[in-house]
């Protein structure tokens, strides 16, 4: 990555469109936006501009946007405007200053000639402390707003969210979702045309309305592809996707074992929210089939889910060690959502202190680890970067590692 941002350096001032660099502005530096900044894909800002919690400053990002060429940009414009997805919910400045805020992704446009691909969130409820504001500086998004596509997601619909209704109002693209929004549109950047067949566990499930995203979920999984310029297909897929939504894991596994039979499986686990199901891990262990995916996400919310899995699994389909890569970082995920969370939670109070990470990083390591295909997972170490016990990042090595199947 550092080999990257001397040459992103070296090139600014040249014509993106012959750079064919992609450069990209997360949301925040939580683990799901940051992610794409570790896959040697893109040019990212340096780590030190995002301050956890604290969120970016914006002048700090539009200087560094300033400074560097490409052929593509993916922004989050939470971020460009407000510093992030926290700070988009409380800050308190004017409608008229937030859209003076997004003039630096065009003003880069214009300079390289490159394309814009940016996203905003519509805040999750009651959190917003200025929604209509927030909503005001959306609206203001349009086809014709200079952006080369643009879409707005809204953030964990529960029932009585006004977020569906304020998303109608939106004169671009919508759709459930938040933090994997960047991880998807970097699909649609960098593989547009992904061919993706569906499948349904419970096919009865496509047509109920969604925890958390509002809509049916067969309408979620169809904006999501839509999020990725990917084409849903019956034959001669690039990529399964399969929604497992349980709560029978032998009928899972089957569907996921009849999605192989066609192609690489992506499994999006929403079967519960923020966890995955134990019962279709031991079975994915146990048959041998996790490593042989390509990709699983049980991390966040069905959308998160659904969007992460499609993104992981559609730009590493022809690397087989990124593959594996995605893989470990999906069961530390896993793991962490069934063990290392509440664990910590049961010991430690927030905000989370280095030695409480030192104690659930023992903890973890005393469970045992799948072998992939690049050896035998081994965890290293942990960070809690945001000091609270929802998220983690994860380091590993691989015992016996050189080995692919």
């Amino acid at each position: 990555m550092r080999t990257l941002l001397v040459l992103a350096v070296a090139l600014c001032g040249l014509t993106t469109a012959q750079s064919g660099l992609t450069l990209y502005i997360p949301l925040d530096n939580r683990p799901p936006n940051w992610l794409p900044c570790t896959w040697n894909l893109v040019i990212c800002p340096p780590a030190e501009l995002y301050k956890g919690q604290s969120g970016a400053d914006p002048s700090q990002l539009a200087e560094w946007l300033s400074q560097n060429s490409g052929s593509t940009l993916v922004v989050s414009l939470d971020a460009l405007i407000y510093g992030g997805l926290v700070q988009s919910r409380n800050s308190d400045i004017s409608v008229a200053e937030a859209q003076g805020r997004m003039a630096p992704a065009l003003a880069w446009k214009a300079r390289t000639g490159g394309r814009v691909l940016a996203f905003g969130v519509i805040p999750r409820a009651p959190d917003s402390k200025n929604r209509a504001r927030n909503l005001e500086v959306l609206r203001s998004l349009t086809p014709d707003s200079g952006f080369d596509y643009v879409e707005v997601a809204w953030d964990d619909a529960l029932p009585g969210s006004p977020a569906i209704a304020e998303a109608a109002t939106l004169s671009v693209f919508t759709r459930p979702g938040a933090d994997e929004v960047g991880q998807v549109l970097l699909l649609r950047a960098l593989h547009p045309g992904l061919r993706v067949k569906v499948l349904y566990d419970n096919p009865q499930a496509a047509r109920q309305v969604v925890r958390y995203d509002g809509i049916p979920l067969q309408e979620s999984i169809a904006r999501i592809l839509k999020s990725a310029a990917a084409q849903q297909v019956e034959s001669k897929p690039d990529l399964v996707l399969v929604a497992y939504t349980g709560p029978d894991p032998r009928q899972g596994l089957l569907t996921i074992l009849r999605g192989l039979r066609e192609g690489r499986v992506a499994i999006a686990d929403i079967a519960r929210v923020n966890r995955g199901d134990t019962p279709l891990m031991k079975y994915l262990l146990g048959t041998k089939q996790f490593s042989q995916l390509a990709s699983y996400s049980a991390w966040g919310t069905p959308s998160n889910n659904i969007g992460t899995a499609l993104a992981q699994g559609g730009l590493f389909l022809g690397d087989p060690i990124r593959r594996t890569e995605v893989l470990a970082r999906a069961w530390f995920e896993y793991l962490w959502g069934e063990i290392g969370r509440p664990w910590v939670r049961a010991r430690f109070p927030e905000p989370l202190t280095n030695e409480a990470a030192r104690y659930v990083l023992k903890r973890l390591q005393e469970e045992p680890t799948p072998v992939l295909g690049l050896g035998k997972l081994e965890l290293t170490g942990l960070q809690v970067p945001w000091h609270r016990s929802f998220e983690a990042y994860f380091e590993w090595g691989w015992q016996n590692a050189g080995y692919l199947p």
